[in-house]
């Protein structure tokens, strides 16, 4: 069977390893219901910790949050909000290396629910399509706005792009700050995280030392 033309439960059995962890009854709430549940329980987390909900730099906070959470940081849990890339015919037949480099990625660390901040690079080599080039940031951004831990984040990305370019041939490589380990637990501000994800040509030193080269310059 053609990988690239799974159905829909195929392809979740092939790649449940990839998924972000989602019951099945995840989506059947509205989005404005979400903000005002998630409104009413901040309001009480707050609460707990002590603050003075009627002060007036605090009496919006909960709702900022709950519309932050599912509007902003956490879209990417919603297929809907999933980029659509428009593929184009690789007219000039280009066969070298393309590299996104330094795509800004924020994204959430699924263990603490505090940020992880750092870069992400992608690399493809072309076979009968090509897409346009904001579309790998806006697949990058889609799988980062996610509680999420670097390693999956990584393949998912990965993953998108072959089934979205029809190719194997793939790299991405991210570098990360993790706030969970800068601004609790161990403190440490000096550390970072590199996750990588080579298929296809990648696999081999040459391709792979090529892409390598031009991230790092």
């Amino acid at each position: 069977m053609d990988k690239y033309n799974l159905d829909a439960e195929d392809l979740e059995h092939e790649n449940s390893s990839l998924h972000t962890p989602l019951r099945e009854d995840a989506f059947k709430m509205t989005n404005d219901l979400k903000i005002e549940l998630i409104e009413k329980h901040f309001r009480e987390i707050m609460h707990i910790l002590g603050l003075d909900l009627t002060d007036d730099s605090l009496q919006g906070t909960p709702h900022r949050v709950a519309k932050m959470y599912v509007n902003e940081i956490f879209r990417g849990l919603d297929p809907e909000n999933k980029p659509h890339a428009k593929l184009f015919q690789n007219r000039f037949a280009y066969n070298q290396m393309l590299v996104e480099r330094d795509i800004t990625l924020y994204s959430y660390c699924e263990h603490h629910f505090v940020p992880i901040i750092g870069k992400a690079h992608v690399a493809y080599i072309p076979d009968k399509h090509v897409v346009g080039l904001s579309k790998l940031n806006r697949i990058v951004q889609y799988y980062a706005k996610r509680p999420q831990v670097q390693e999956r984040l990584t393949m998912q990305i990965a993953d998108e792009l072959k089934s979205t370019l029809f190719t194997d041939n793939v790299a991405v490589y991210i570098e990360a700050d993790h706030l969970c380990v800068m601004s609790r637990g161990v403190n440490d501000v000096s550390s970072s995280t590199i996750t990588t994800e080579y298929s296809g040509l990648f696999q081999q030193d040459q391709y792979r030392n090529e892409f390598l080269t031009y991230i790092r310059k």
